[in-house]
């Protein structure tokens, strides 16, 4: 008898009919003699409906009141999935995050999960109950009701799995599984069967839907094993899981494209110490995420600094690093947010020399000009021109990841 924690998405709760959908898979997991806890997002589209009531309202809305109009969405959808287990004889019972409670840091919009007590959950399941929780949300110190930013429900689903040490944690979602690159670009593209914590960390870092990077970082950390599938279909999905030694053999897993960036460029910044600090600091404390950062070599004592953020975090990075720039006398601050990032991933790219050539030769073939360069142990991402994106990705799966791309190899 598994403890199995499902989590379903936007989509998978997206009307009465795909409720009714949902509780009939649990059910029949719960039939099954599997102790079973539910985590549901809101019914699709409506997160949106209410922040844009939100703004629509106020320019600028209070982050907490923010927060407490985003998380209605959510208690509709676990009410009506709990009903829908009861008319299928499950005895089920919803919950919201405070009343777990999901105990969360006093950020609102971007809340990060700081504790679980997984007790009053595992005594449900113990007794047949399925507790139907309520994903996106949680509560802070001080009572206020905090919500994790998109895609939160899919971290909230891996904390709770974490927290009642769940054999398994299924993610419901509109795709069947991970793929090596997005299939509505590239049509070659594969389901993976297997991926590592770090090549889906790195993918989901970098652009790809599929998972919450928080979630992963969570699964990763706890040792939760995720399993990506659709909730339209009864097809395998793709199993998120610790590295196998068989996964090193896969040099190239996955080809992603980030649209949702932007490019910042502070001008002749005076090159000296501490200088780096005074410019991401002032970033940092307004919880803009950083991501790519080239600082081109000294010039006469002066360099430029570029970097990239999220383009919803752009007009806010732009105003604290104008007001820099004035400070530590730069020169000035030009940005871009017509950019993509591209990057490939994988384990093998480890142990194997050769991919980065082999990537910027098929880029030049197709007169697409590379605008930074960053790496890891598992990673190579590039910023381009938004215009080549599709193009990009399409030539880059096919020498790396199609043509089974490995060292020493020149077509």
């Amino acid at each position: 008898m598994a403890l199995i924690v499902q989590k379903y998405g936007g989509t998978s709760v997206g009307d009465l009919e795909r409720i009714r959908a949902v509780a009939a898979r649990v059910a029949s997991t719960w039939r099954q003699g599997n102790r079973v806890i539910v985590v549901a997002s809101a019914m699709a589209g409506e997160t949106n409906r209410l922040l844009k009531l939100a703004h629509d309202l106020s320019h600028q809305p209070v982050p907490r009141e923010v927060d407490v109009i985003a998380t209605a969405g959510e208690q509709v959808s676990v009410g009506l999935v709990a009903i829908a287990l009861h008319d299928l004889g499950v005895p089920a019972r919803s919950f919201l995050g405070f009343q777990i409670p999901v105990e969360t840091d006093g950020v609102f919009q971007k809340a990060r999960i700081r504790n679980i007590d997984g007790q009053k959950l595992l005594d449900l399941v113990a007794r047949g109950e399925v507790p139907v929780v309520a994903g996106f949300q949680g509560i802070d110190k001080e009572g206020n009701l905090t919500t994790l930013g998109r895609g939160g429900s899919d971290t909230s689903a891996v904390a709770i799995a974490a927290a009642v040490k769940a054999d398994v944690c299924e993610i419901y979602t509109d795709v069947d599984g991970v793929y090596t690159t997005d299939p509505r670009i590239c049509p070659s593209a594969r389901k993976l069967e297997r991926i590592s914590f770090d090549e889906m960390l790195e993918l989901a870092s970098l652009g790809a839907k599929v998972l919450q990077i928080r979630s992963v970082e969570f699964a990763k950390r706890y040792g939760v094993p995720l399993c990506v599938r659709s909730s339209f279909t009864d097809d395998p999905g793709t199993w998120v899981v610790a590295e196998e030694p068989s996964m090193e053999e896969v040099l190239v897993s996955g080809v992603a494209a980030d649209q949702n960036e932007a490019k910042i460029t502070l001008h002749r910044v005076p090159d000296r110490p501490g200088l780096a600090a005074r410019i991401f600091g002032p970033i940092a404390r307004e919880h803009i995420v950083v991501d790519m950062i080239i600082q081109n070599a000294s010039e006469d004592g002066f360099t430029d600094v570029t970097f990239t953020v999220p383009r919803a975090d752009h007009a806010r990075a732009v105003a604290i690093v104008r007001d820099v720039a004035n400070n530590i006398g730069a020169s000035g601050v030009s940005t871009d947010t017509n950019i993509a990032k591209i990057s490939v991933v994988g384990l093998g790219m480890r142990s194997h020399a050769g991919v980065a050539a082999r990537m910027f030769e098929v880029l030049a073939r197709e007169g697409i000009n590379i605008q930074m360069i960053s790496t890891s142990e598992i990673k190579i991402s590039i910023v381009i021109d938004a215009k080549y994106t599709e193009l990009a990705v399409r030539v880059l799966h096919a020498a790396l990841v199609e043509e089974g791309f490995r060292e020493g190899t020149t077509s």
